[in-house]
Parts: C-alpha cells; sequence; structure tokens
C-alpha cells in the first residue's frame, strides 16, 4: 500500500520548505517509515532523476493539481529551473526522508 497523494500533496506544498521536499523527492526518492493522515507506510520509493527537468516539472503539477489537488494560494506551477536547483545536490533516500520528517507533517 502507498501513501496517498490526494489531499496531501497541498498539505505538503503548505509547509515551509514542502515544495523544495517534493522536487528533492522525485529526484532522489526516499525509503523508511512515514505517517500520512495517521497511517504508517514504510517502504522505498525510487528516484526519477533520469527524467528531464520539464518532464519532472510536468509530473510535479501533475500531482499539485489532480484528485481534487491544488497549489495553496501564492504558489505557481513547478518550472524546469526549480528541479535544476535540485539536482546540482546529492542526497540519499534516508536524508529525503529525515528532511520530510522536519516540514512537521502528520
Amino acid at each position: 500500500m502507498f501513501p496517498p497523494l490526494a489531499g496531501h500533496v497541498p498539505e505538503i506544498l503548505a509547509a515551509k520548505g514542502g515544495r523544495t521536499w517534493l522536487v528533492q523527492l522525485l529526484l532522489w526518492g526516499m525509503s523508511g517509515e512515514i505517517t500520512v493522515k495517521g497511517a504508517k507506510y514504510n517502504g522505498v520509493m525510487p528516484g526519477y532523476r533520469q527524467l528531464s527537468d520539464a518532464d519532472l516539472a510536468a509530473l510535479l503539477n501533475h500531482i499539485s493539481t489532480q484528485w481534487g489537488n491544488k497549489f495553496p494560494a501564492g504558489q505557481r506551477p513547478f518550472t524546469a529551473a526549480e528541479v535544476k536547483a535540485q539536482r546540482a545536490k546529492t542526497l540519499t533516500a534516508a536524508q529525503v526522508n529525515a528532511a520530510r520528517k522536519a516540514l512537521g507533517l502528520k
């Protein structure tokens, strides 16, 4: 079972640092336990850094606007430049999980 995207992506986007974290998640993947809406999940999500910056921006925009999701007020769609800026970093899946915990999501 996988964590839900519906209703949860806007929560991530609204958290301080959440937008950057979503880009990092798609680039570097994540491993370990997380809690989403009170349910625990423990698994591995692969990164998709083999995709172009434009393709990852399109994917981020898709998950941010589907299943009833909407960007928080004042946020614009993701751009390829935004993805490129995060691609310059090198993170492990465990570091991405630690960064998620720092967002304070429930």
